[in-house]
């Protein structure tokens, strides 16, 4: 099943964009009270050699790959991201397994990259 953007888009809305900022930039209202400071998910392409790292993004934001942010890891969702109903496939045909939601919101995300 393809991944559904505005879903992704909706999503990246309610639960990013307070730390990241509604341009992706990492600039969010809550940037300053993080004790890290957010990523610029525009950039994470060009940051990585010109190749989306999908497997990392997924991971990071399923809480697979845990970042200590505001002395919690990040994502501070509930559920609402947990379960390996959705398979994703990286540059490299690697499968990656997440749920709907991230997959959608990694979807988003992919289309924000700048060069």
């Amino acid at each position: 099943m393809a991944q559904d953007i505005r879903a992704g888009e909706e999503t990246y809305l309610r639960y990013c964009a307070t730390c990241h900022g509604l341009d992706a930039s990492g600039h969010g209202p809550m940037r300053s009270v993080l004790t890290v400071q957010p990523a610029d998910l525009t950039r994470l392409t060009a940051e990585n050699g010109g190749v989306f790292p999908l497997f990392r993004v997924v991971q990071r934001i399923d809480g697979r790959d845990p970042l200590v942010a505001h002395g919690s890891p990040m994502p501070i969702y509930g559920d609402l991201f947990e379960g390996r109903d959705t398979s994703l496939k990286t540059d490299a045909g690697q499968p990656v397994m997440t749920s709907r939601p991230v997959a959608d919101l990694v979807a988003y995300i992919r289309t924000l990259q700048v060069e």
